[in-house]
């Protein structure tokens, strides 16, 4: 990025390895917004809102670029959150088993302090499988549910909680990377990392609808 610097308002692990898939340096620095839900707030207005406190929650310095996120699960229109604990985690994944649910995650880059961000949301539909009252206690037990939206996570090999995806498959996981390389390339900043068969080779997966997100040649 030349003389910018990048700064992922996001502890995730799961953000942070996404984000090196691109190829560019970046810094790990944590928002401390409040993610609590209230009432019956649309979702996508939600998670926009959601990603832009976050991105002002980190201070940002001359140079800098602060890129901020956040994920949601919606459930028949209703926000689902993450999980506080045991109890709550099995709630919410026998509510989602063996339906289909809708992920949102915002984008926001913040190029200039005060200044206006550039924003993008990516949606994807997951089908999860009907797993067993065993399973999902095994997966429980784990406590690999903490901090996840919808306390699961897609890529979690010995639980395999869906059974497909219908859009961006990087996105259920935090982070969609070409809604993402899109965003930062419109803003001046170019990437030499071919970023569709990075997150596929990364994930393991092929994925089909890259063509209609990523416009390369119609960016920058």
């Amino acid at each position: 990025m030349s003389e910018r610097k990048l700064v992922l308002a996001s502890t995730s692990p799961r953000r942070n390895e996404l984000l090196r898939l691109l190829g560019i340096p970046f810094e790990k620095r944590p928002s401390n917004a409040d993610e609590t839900h209230h009432g019956n707030v649309d979702a996508v207005d939600y998670v926009r809102q959601m990603a832009r406190e976050k991105g002002l929650m980190v201070r940002q310095s001359e140079g800098e670029w602060i890129l901020s996120a956040d994920t949601i699960v919606a459930l028949d229109g209703r926000v689902v959150g993450k999980p506080a604990n045991d109890d709550e985690a099995y709630e919410i994944l026998r509510a989602l088993r063996g339906r289909a649910h809708l992920v949102y995650t915002a984008l926001c880059l913040r190029t200039e302090n005060g200044g206006k961000a550039a924003e993008s949301l990516c949606t994807t539909d997951v089908f999860m499988r009907d797993y067993s009252d065993e399973e999902l206690a095994e997966y429980i037990a784990s406590e690999d549910y903490k901090d996840k939206a919808g306390g699961y996570a897609i890529q979690h090999r010995q639980f395999h909680p869906c059974t497909g995806v219908q859009g961006c498959y990087a996105n259920v996981m935090g982070l969609p990377l070409c809604h993402l390389a899109m965003l930062l390339e419109s803003a001046g900043c170019k990437l030499e990392a071919d970023v569709p068969q990075a997150c596929q080779r990364y994930n393991e997966i092929t994925c089909e609808i890259y063509p209609q997100i990523y416009l390369k040649e119609n960016s920058g």
